[in-house]
């Protein structure tokens, strides 16, 4: 009967979950009987019992039918089977006793199952094993429990009524009420033991030995440094310290929301309040803060959003940034930020916590802070350097020669008995390394049988990297292979060998490429003594280092700022946004190079979301608010425009922001890409992920209520479903975070919304139960097999547990919400499709590749690429393209050939480029993420600088893509479109945000009208824009080219003879400024001045004689009286924007100074010899 104690980690399996309702029920009655206790430990049991399950605290209670002087006789020989179902609806039914789930039944009836052998045990040592039944004397004395209203005979006849209860005999149930008090006085003995044991580990914890010091230190000074050895406790335990110290309103800072969620929960757990919320986390899907939350743990970059709205976070008391030596991003900007901060609130309390960190280079940028060091808690650890050999390095068939750590794992056989439990971790730098590694230690595995060869890197399902934390099989060990993820993000029990390879690869930025670049680099000494401390957690460990002590000494003491590693554009826009203009001069505890911030300044401006002088656009307002890339944020932006493509939009902005859904299984398993191949967008890789997410949902309707249908597709497909999962939070989040900024109006009437929720108010229930019983439900540790397969395993998951992941989709999605969603991002028309595209293209531009002239298309063969900064880059592996290439050839059949012999290349209509959201080099220079469009029609609306010739036929686009048009006619109709659709969309784009930016409710009301008419007008000429056929030629400049490219100040062409206009010209390349973006007749030809045609305008319906020039002019002067902002009158926001070609005019007639174009100056002067008066 009796029990082992459980470990901790055993206390969160479903069993212990569902227990812990009637044990806190009878804790303060208990607490009676055991004075003996000191006063600290009875207040810990008096806020033990209040932690109940919330169901547990309406149950009803009952007067037993046993008397504490009562015998009772056990009969050994009863059948209960017959009675199961009434015992489970007297115990676990609506309104019994226990918590309903099955793990508790089958709980009890295991322990009633022991109870009964545990009696036989006691009649043979008595020497009555032919005896039937067992007396037990005066039981309930003899129970530390004591229930009042535990009425069984009442609760009996209640359910017996059912058909499907039988009626239970009276001596039965007496037996049956015995059993169930023997439970609870076990579960409860248990429940206090777990108690002493935390106290105790808390107490043997190595910072519980500087509490006072801390609390006396937090409260003189404004700033404090702890840095605490890993494993010390200062993470779950300061926060404790400072609750108890009476500071009630304290933030805790982490840089990965599992982290943040894992903490809350184990602080939660140690102060006893795991069912309130005085104890809470904050995450971007999801929040259990409320406003009796006393200490909350959140992101670094979540606190820095509340600052824009409370600049001095007059919220909290106290703020305790964790891991501040991983030197996160949002971790130095938080660093600057909050040492200005404490001028501002002398109040407020700054604990800065962390294991390796810099102590001098930290007090020093914090005035000489306080710094408190704590050491840690691990057991001795041998080193060993055991450098791989030059031999071994030449004689590796690959880069990377795995057999030096096979050898390891050898040695581990041969040294240490297998009864010395112990795992192995190897840190690699990479995933080939991790694979080739694998393969090779697998064999080693399968030819001892004593090894268990698991991966750990990002790539693999959730279900792939959770392995590692189950348990190896009596007589075998663990080797976890694993990048630099084991080092502080994921702690693994059972440590006890590490071999450390030495090697990390790390994401850098190259301003100067504008491109990602992951190097294998040596670790920094901190590293190698993270992975070092990694084997000394539990006990006595040992680790492998394969290089030379003198290769450690060379180390770096510290690994480089990820500041000094990524492009900041986002955090840039973060800091105009907070008020923080002097960028350049803000006070990084150590600043990032000048050229990158010089580099994200220019992109920014070039996005739209800086002005000229650096101050923030109402694009950039809104781009700051999204806690999105800049690219990303200005597609759901521009997404806004056209609100019949909003939905498709936010699905592929929200695949593109997180990790990509598809694991390595994906297109290494023959099986998952045939049917992964079934959902490849011919359009690229963000279709290929609407498409995949489509699919998903008709997976999800077709099984309705059940979730493991959609779990298989996913795994025999490669699909990481929580992904999916994370897809529509977000999406909800974009809905929600338009609608607050006015972008964005709901879909439904609030009474369709009252009405969905009245309709769907019992299933919420349900699902709001199953939730909880899958949140309190949480699985224990699982016994790996020496035959480990990922698909078999995954397999057992579809047994029929509760998925907590479906149950929250649910919640958040009626059926009619996912029809909703299935019907926006499938059936788009092509003319759909292609608008979508050119949005997507906003967002991602100048992120163009032009595909060389020699690629052939074919999957055997790499596909070079040029970018405007990085010639010759080439596919990634897992993009559609590189398994379809043929989808980026120009069809021989669309190839036009052409009698002009002084102009080469390949005319067609259907040139395409490569639109990619990022370059990342590793091994090669890789485009991530690719989409093709159509080339001229793309460059034409979203270049920085298009440069003409004399009649427009020659376009050159950013000074890198230059484009040859066979007929005039056509390369000055898709000219003067673009120019067109460039302006209205500029225009309907700051419309929008001015809707959503001010408060005038008039202003609102006067803008709908002119917003929609404007946006069929932009619907309409998109539409025909896109479906122009145009022939052209289209080659990438060289540097050779640039040196012939501009005629130069001398070159340019004059207007006609007693032409009015008055136009800029370009003093560098020649010819003249019509646009920001447009140089006119800059290029060198060879082409004669064309002579005056008749021209009609197609927005105003002027017919007269016009050269290129003038056509030009007067179309650009049209679309400048697209007139929106004189209908609002002075919102005081931001002037009208002025047209390039307006000029001072001062009217002699109207005695009036007028700024006008020379097409409008010309309209005013007939006005006046008409004798009419207008007002342009």
């Amino acid at each position: 009967m009796e029990r082992s104690s459980r470990t901790d980690r055993e206390r969160q399996s479903p069993r212990h979950d569902s227990r812990r309702s009637h044990r806190r029920h009878s804790a303060d009655r208990h607490h009676a009987k055991r004075r003996k206790h000191d006063a600290e430990e009875n207040n810990h049991r008096t806020h033990h019992s209040s932690r109940r399950d919330p169901t547990a605290q309406r149950r009803e209670y009952w007067d037993g039918v046993l008397s504490p002087d009562d015998d009772i006789v056990f009969d050994l020989t009863a059948d209960w089977e017959p009675y199961r179902s009434t015992t489970a609806k007297m115990l676990f039914g609506r309104g019994g006793f226990l918590t309903g789930d099955r793990a508790t039944q089958d709980d009890f009836w295991t322990f009633f199952s022991r109870l009964r052998a545990n009696f036989v045990r006691q009649l043979d040592r008595e020497g009555r094993a032919a005896e039937e039944s067992y007396t037990v004397k005066t039981p309930l004395k003899k129970l530390h429990i004591e229930l009042k209203n535990f009425n069984i005979v009442h609760r009996h006849r209640l359910v017996r009524g059912d058909d499907e209860c039988e009626e239970i005999p009276d001596s039965l149930l007496k037996m049956f009420h015995y059993g169930v008090m023997c439970y609870l006085d076990f579960l409860e003995k248990q429940d206090f033991a777990k108690l002493k044991k935390l106290r105790k580990s808390q107490a043997n914890l190595p910072i519980a030995n500087y509490h006072q010091r801390i609390v006396e230190l937090v409260r003189v000074n404004p700033i404090v440094i702890v840095s605490g050895d890993t494993g010390c406790g200062k993470s779950t335990q300061v926060p404790q310290y400072l609750l108890k110290a009476g500071y009630d309103k304290i933030c805790c800072t982490q840089p990965r929301r599992i982290a943040c969620i894992s903490l809350s929960k184990r602080v939660a757990y140690e102060t006893l309040n795991e069912y309130g919320s005085q104890v809470a986390y904050q995450i971007r899907f999801e929040k259990t803060k409320t406003a009796r939350t006393r200490i909350v743990f959140m992101t670094e970059g979540l606190l820095l959003r509340q600052m824009g709205s409370d600049a001095t976070l007059s919220q909290y008391s106290v703020l305790v940034l964790d891991e501040v030596h991983e030197r996160h991003l949002h971790s130095d900007f938080l660093l600057g930020v909050v040492r200005g901060l404490v001028e501002q609130r002398p109040d407020l309390r700054i604990i800065l916590m962390s294991a390796t960190i810099n102590i001098e280079l930290f007090a020093k940028y914090f005035n000489q802070a306080p710094v408190l060091q704590v050491p840690g808690r691990l057991f001795p650890i041998q080193i060993h350097y055991s450098p791989i050999s030059a031999e071994s390095r030449s004689s590796a068939t690959a880069r990377f020669n795995p057999m030096p750590y096979v050898r390891i794992l050898e040695m581990i056989d041969n040294k240490y008995p297998i009864k010395e439990r112990g795992d192995v971790l190897v840190f690699l730098s990479g995933i080939n390394e991790i694979n080739t590694l694998a393969e090779a230690a697998g064999v080693y595995a399968e030819k001892t049988r004593k090894w268990i060869i698991l991966s750990l890197h990002s790539s693999l399902s959730l279900a792939e990297q959770d392995k590692v934390f189950d348990i190896a099989p009596e007589g075998v060990r663990k080797c976890i292979v694993s990048t630099n993820i084991a080092e502080t993000s994921v702690t693994i029990d059972g440590i006890r060998f590490v071999i450390d390879s030495g090697r990390v690869k790390e994401m850098s930025f190259d301003a100067k490429y504008h491109m990602q670049r992951l190097q294998e680099f040596w670790i920094s000494q901190a590293s190698a003594e993270q992975r070092r401390g990694r084997a000394g957690r539990t006990g006595p460990g040992v680790c492998y280092r394969m290089y030379q002590q003198s290769d450690y000494d060379a180390f770096a003491l510290y690994s480089t700022p990820e500041i000094q590693r990524v492009p900041l554009d986002s955090l840039i826009l973060q800091m105009v946004s907070m008020g923080l203009t002097e960028v350049r001069q803000f006070p990084f505890i150590e600043p990032p190079s000048t050229i990158t911030i010089e580099q994200c300044i220019a992109s920014l401006k070039n996005h739209g979301a800086l002005t000229s002088t650096e101050e923030l656009t109402r694009v950039g307002r809104t781009l700051a608010n999204l806690p999105l890339d800049v690219q990303v944020g200005k597609i759901l932006i521009s997404g806004t425009l056209i609100f019949s493509l909003l939905e498709p939009i936010l699905f592929i902005t929200a695949a593109l922001s997180i990790q990509s859904p598809f694991t390595n299984r994906a297109f290494r398993d023959l099986d998952s890409k045939a049917l992964l191949e079934k959902n490849f967008s011919s359009h690229g890789d963000s279709l290929t992920l609407l498409q995949v997410f489509h699919a998903w949902l008709e997976e999800k309707v077709k099984c309705g209520d059940r979730s493991d249908g959609s779990r298989r597709w996913c795994r025999k497909r490669g699909v990481e479903e929580q992904r999916m999962y994370e897809i529509t939070k977000l999406c909800a989040q974009f809905r929600e975070i338009l609608q607050e900024h006015g972008l964005l109006n709901s879909k439904k009437l609030i009474e369709e919304i009252l009405a969905d929720r009245a309709q769907r108010k019992g299933e919420m229930k349900q699902l709001r139960f199953l939730k909880r019983t899958a949140q309190r439900s949480k699985k224990g540790r699982k016994v790996l097999s020496l035959d480990n397969d990922t698909v078999a395993s995954d397999e057992e998951k579809d047994s029929g547990e509760v998925d907590l992941q479906d149950v929250e989709f649910q919640l958040q999605n009626d059926r009619s919400n996912i029809e909703d969603m299935l019907e926006a991002s499938g059936n788009l028309s092509d003319q759909e499709i292609r608008i979508m595209k050119l949005i997507l293209t906003s967002g991602f531009y100048p992120n163009l590749a032009l595909a060389d002239d020699c690629n052939s298309f074919k999957c055997d063969q790499d596909q070079i690429f040029h970018t405007r900064s990085k010639p010759y880059v080439v596919l990634h592996p897992t993009s559609v393209f590189a398994f379809q290439p043929e989808w980026l050839a120009v069809p021989e059949s669309d190839i036009v050939q052409t009698g002009s012999a002084a102009r080469k290349g390949s005319y067609s209509d259907r040139h395409q480029l490569l639109v990619y959201a990022s370059l990342l080099e590793t091994n090669k220079p890789y485009l991530m993420n690719c989409m093709r469009v159509p080339a001229l029609h793309s460059l034409l609306l979203f270049a920085f600088s298009i440069d003409t010739n004399l009649d427009a036929t020659r376009l050159v686009f950013d000074g890198w893509i230059d484009i040859y048009i066979t007929n005039a006619p056509d390369a000055l109709a898709i000219l003067e479109s673009a120019i067109w659709i460039r302006s209205l969309w500029k225009k309907l784009l700051d419309l929008r945000l001015l809707e959503a930016q001010t408060k005038s409710v008039e202003v609102g009301k006067k803008s709908q009208g002119i917003t929609k008419s404007l946006e069929n007008d932009l619907i309409a000429k998109l539409s025909d824009y896109v479906s122009t056929p145009v022939t052209y030629a289209v080659k990438r400049l060289l540097a050779a080219d640039m040196r012939i490219l501009y005629t130069g100040a001398a070159g340019a062409i004059g207007l006609n003879s007693g032409s009015s206009y008055e136009l800029k010209e370009n003093t560098v390349k020649g010819g003249y400024d019509l646009l920001d973006f447009l140089t006119y007749n800059c290029l060198v030809d060879s082409m004669v001045v064309p002579d005056d045609a008749k021209w009609v305008c197609c927005n105003c319906e002027e017919s007269f004689s016009a050269t290129v020039l003038d056509r030009l002019t007067h179309f650009i002067s049209c679309t400048g009286n697209i007139k929106t902002y004189e209908h609002f009158g002075n919102t005081g926001e931001e002037e009208k924007p002025k047209n390039a070609l307006d000029t001072e005019y001062y009217c002699e007639t109207c005695q009036k100074k007028l700024a006008l174009t020379p097409v409008e100056i010309l309209r005013h002067r007939r006005t006046h010899v008409s004798g009419t008066s207008e007002t342009v």
